[in-house]
């Protein structure tokens, strides 16, 4: 499992990443928005997909906020990976997230799931 950290301020963003069922799952902590922590998700998801791996879960359980940056390389993530034939599955997402993401039309680009096992197994 690889963990990554960005602070400053307020504006930390923990990144764990693991594999299960040769689905990358990547947990985020913290708030995703313009400054380091996006920065550090940008490299984090940057570095994913240039090893090859299209098929991620964003684990957004403990993200309480995403702003209009965070959602604009979200949906650039999601088409990145969907040209190679992959996708990105929200997890968990706060009610502000899914919230921001209904308010400028994205929500049904997602696929969003509540439990773990039926995001992974929606790649089978």
């Amino acid at each position: 499992m690889r963990q990554a950290a960005c602070h400053r301020g307020d504006a930390t963003l923990d990144i764990e990443t693991k594999t299960q069922d040769g689905v990358k799952v990547v947990k985020l902590k913290g708030r995703l928005s313009i400054g380091p922590a996006l920065e550090r998700f940008n490299a984090a998801m940057t570095e994913l997909l240039s090893e090859g791996h299209n098929r991620i879960i964003l684990d957004l359980e403990e993200v309480p906020a995403i702003d209009s940056t965070g959602i604009g390389m979200l949906v650039r993530f999601l088409t990145t990976t969907k040209r190679s034939g992959g996708a990105i599955r929200l997890l968990k997402p706060s009610k502000f997230t899914v919230q921001a993401l209904k308010m400028v039309g994205l929500l049904n680009l997602f696929a969003i799931f509540e439990e773990l096992p039926q995001a992974v197994a929606s790649f089978q």
